[in-house]
C-alpha cells in the first residue's frame, strides 16, 4: 500500500495465485467455493450488495437515512434542531437574470473544508442513531488508546459533539495534507465496514474506526500516500505496529474490497450536499465572475472535445443539439455577470 512499514507487506498470505487461477480466473473448479486461503469473488459479494450503498450506485446512504431520525424514531425531511454552533443563520442568496451565485465546490473538486464538516456531520449521526453497540477489540479506545491520558471509565456512554468529530477529522486531513475526494471515499469505507463486519460506530471506537479509514483512504485515493509511520508523528502516543495491525484488520473486514465505482463516488458527494442543505451548513456560495464564466465554458468546451473524440472512436452519430434541430439556433438572453 505504498509502505514498507505498512502491515500489507507482512501480514497477507503468499499462495500461488497464479497456480490457482490458471485454469479459469472467473470461477472456481468443480466442486470447490475457494482454494486454499484465497476466498473467491461470488462469496466475497454479499446476496443483498444492490442494497449496500457503498457497492450499489441506487442503494440509500445510510449517514442519510439516519440524519433523518428524529428522537422518537420518525423520519423528518429536514432538520428542525440544528446542532451546529451557528445563531441565527444567514439568507439564502438565489440566482436571477442578473446574478447567478454558485459555489466553488463540484463532484470532481469539492470544497476540502465542507467536505469534512458533512463527513464530520454524517459520522455523527451514525454515533447518534447507531442501531446497537456491536463492539470489535481492534477499534476499542480503551484496549488501543490513542493517547498516553488515561482513558475515563465512562469513555462508552457519553456521545461525542460533532465539532468534536470535526477536529479529530480535520487534524488528520490538514496534517496529512489529504484532499476532499479522500474524505469522500473515507465515508464509504465507513459504511462498507458496517455492512461487511457488522460493527456499529459508538463513543469507544470512533476515533479509532474513523482512523483506520482515512488511512486506507489516503493509500487507495492519493497518488503519495501517507505512511503509516506518519500517522504516528501526528498522533504521537500510537505506534506503528498499531497502525500495522489496525490496517490490516480493516481491510480483513473489507474482504480486500477498496473499490469504490465512480457512481457510488457521485452518490455520496450529492448526498453529502443534501446533508449540509438539510442542517444549515450549505456550501458558501459566490456571484458568478466574468473571469468564472470563462473558465467554465472553457472547461466545458475539453469535456465536450473529448466526448465528441470518443463517440467518433466508436463509430457513433453525434446528435443534434436542442439548439439546431429545427436548423435555427435558439434565442438566448444574457445574464449580466458582475
Amino acid at each position: 500500500m505504498g509502505n514498507k512499514n505498512s502491515c500489507c507487506s507482512y501480514s497477507s498470505p503468499a499462495p500461488k495465485r497464479k497456480d490457482v487461477y490458471q485454469e479459469e480466473p472467473h470461477m472456481p473448479r468443480d466442486g470447490e467455493g475457494s482454494v486454499g486461503n484465497i476466498q473467491h469473488i461470488s462469496e466475497r459479494e454479499p446476496e443483498d450488495w444492490d442494497a449496500d450503498p457503498s457497492l450499489h450506485p441506487t442503494a440509500s446512504t445510510i449517514f442519510l437515512e439516519r440524519s433523518r431520525i428524529q428522537e422518537n424514531g420518525l423520519v423528518r425531511k429536514k432538520s428542525q434542531n440544528h446542532i451546529l454552533d451557528a445563531g441565527r443563520p444567514g439568507l439564502k442568496k438565489s440566482s436571477s437574470c442578473s446574478t447567478i451565485y454558485l459555489d466553488d465546490s463540484t463532484v470532481s473538486q469539492p470544497n476540502l473544508k465542507n467536505t469534512v464538516k458533512c463527513v464530520s456531520l454524517a459520522i455523527y449521526y451514525h454515533i447518534k442513531h447507531r442501531t446497537s453497540n456491536r463492539q470489535l477489540d481492534i477499534f476499542d479506545e480503551k484496549l488501543h488508546p490513542l493517547t498516553q491520558a488515561p482513558v475515563p471509565d465512562d469513555y462508552d456512554q457519553h456521545n461525542p459533539e460533532h465539532r468534536h468529530i470535526y477536529k479529530f477529522v480535520r487534524t488528520l486531513f490538514n496534517a496529512s495534507q489529504l484532499t476532499a475526494e479522500c474524505a469522500i471515499i473515507t465515508l464509504v469505507y465507513l459504511e462498507r465496514l458496517l455492512t461487511y463486519a457488522e460493527v456499529d460506530i459508538s463513543p469507544a471506537n470512533w476515533k479509532r474506526i474513523v482512523l483506520g479509514a482515512i488511512l486506507l483512504a489516503s493509500k487507495v485515493w492519493d497518488d503519495q500516500a501517507v505512511w503509516n509511520v506518519d500517522y504516528c508523528q501526528i498522533l504521537r502516543d500510537i505506534t506503528v505496529e498499531d497502525m500495522n495491525e489496525l490496517e490490516r484488520q480493516f481491510l480483513e473486514m473489507l474482504q480486500f474490497n477498496i473499490n469504490v465505482p465512480s457512481s457510488v463516488y457521485a452518490k455520496y458527494y450529492f448526498d453529502l450536499r443534501t446533508l449540509a442543505e438539510d442542517n444549515d451548513l450549505a456550501f458558501p456560495s459566490e456571484p458568478l465572475s466574468r473571469e468564472r464564466a470563462q473558465r467554465l465554458e472553457a472547461m466545458s468546451r475539453v469535456c465536450e472535445d473529448k466526448i465528441t473524440a470518443e463517440a467518433v472512436r466508436n463509430g457513433l452519430k453525434k446528435w443534434r443539439s436542442f439548439e439546431t434541430l429545427n436548423g435555427q439556433p435558439s434565442r438566448r438572453s444574457v445574464a449580466i455577470l458582475s
